[in-house]
């Protein structure tokens, strides 16, 4: 599918995971893009021009670069870097503030913030309110704006959430109540539902769209790894203690407050109907049990 716009499309973060997303889903549409970066003539950056991708060198403390980047470019996207402390807050604010500003400085005609659920109002979290900080700097500038908050990575699955196999049964771990619905999107829809509000396919009602792809609780999500590994599956629900760092212990307790963060599925398919829910997804990736099982 091709898009209409013929002027290039300004990606921020374009050598990161959510970023890099965002580059693969406006290429499937045939955009030009241009990647803001630090060092053009990293791996990462290479091999983004490898694919017909322009690249543009950027500091963010320096405006000029930033104003060359964004000349006549026909929409904007960006994220900053997660903030895990005061001094990181600060700075991530500075970096925001710089980008919404130069956008402005160069009259980009859409820009689009990957922001983070919950961050319509101030929380007392580090990495919600320093995007907070950011998105009521972008809504005053006049620019017009969305924001696209993502919720869980359903590829933490693979991660630091992935499943266990353990005498002959799939054991999810999380230190998230089991009766709590955790509130997960992919990072290829993340760039997806960028991608079509970035080319003015679709729009985010109120500016703004909570990314959620599926919705399940702990013992919900340990039937969906069962049922494709054609294993009976159990849920323990863990302390938020066990986590490594205040950062997560935080977030944790976020994702626990789930009725404070209303987000619609079916909101984000009006945006990108092919978003993939959880058993989509695990289907998708080809997951499989893993082979390091205990007690088997």
């Amino acid at each position: 599918m091709s898009t209409q716009k013929t002027g290039a499309i300004a990606v921020f973060g374009a050598t990161g995971q959510q970023g890099g997303a965002v580059v693969d889903a406006l290429l499937d549409h045939k955009a030009r893009v241009r990647a803001l970066v630090r060092d053009p003539q990293s791996d990462r950056a290479q091999a983004l021009a490898a694919r017909g991708v322009e690249l543009a060198a950027v500091r963010a403390d320096d405006p000029a670069s930033l104003a060359a980047a964004l000349a006549a470019v026909e929409g904007f996207y960006f994220m900053t870097p997660e903030a895990n402390s005061l001094e990181e807050v600060e700075a991530e604010i500075r970096i925001g503030t710089a980008l919404v500003d130069a956008a402005a400085e160069a009259g980009v005609p859409h820009v689009v913030f990957n922001s983070v659920f919950g961050a319509d109002r101030e929380r007392d979290v580090p990495h919600h309110d320093s995007k907070h900080a950011i998105e009521e700097h972008l809504r005053k500038s006049g620019l017009r704006a969305s924001m696209v908050r993502a919720t869980a990575f359903m590829e933490n699955f693979t991660s630091v959430l992935a499943p266990s196999l353990e005498h002959g049964e799939i054991v999810l771990r999380m230190p998230l109540p089991e009766d709590v619905p955790l509130k997960m999107i992919s990072v290829r829809d993340i760039g997806r539902v960028a991608a079509a509000l970035l080319l003015d396919i679709a729009q985010a009602p109120g500016g703004a769209v909570e990314l959620v792809g599926d919705e399940l609780t702990g013992p919900q999500i340990a039937a969906a790894f069962g049922a494709r590994a054609g294993l009976p599956a159990r849920y323990e629900a863990l302390p938020v203690s066990v986590l490594p760092n205040d950062l997560d212990r935080v977030m944790f307790r976020e994702f626990a407050k789930a009725a404070e963060h209303p987000a619609d599925p079916a909101v984000v398919r009006s945006i990108e109907p092919a978003t993939l829910d959880l058993v989509e997804w695990i289907r998708a990736t080809g997951w499989t049990a893993p082979t390091n099982a205990a007690g088997s």
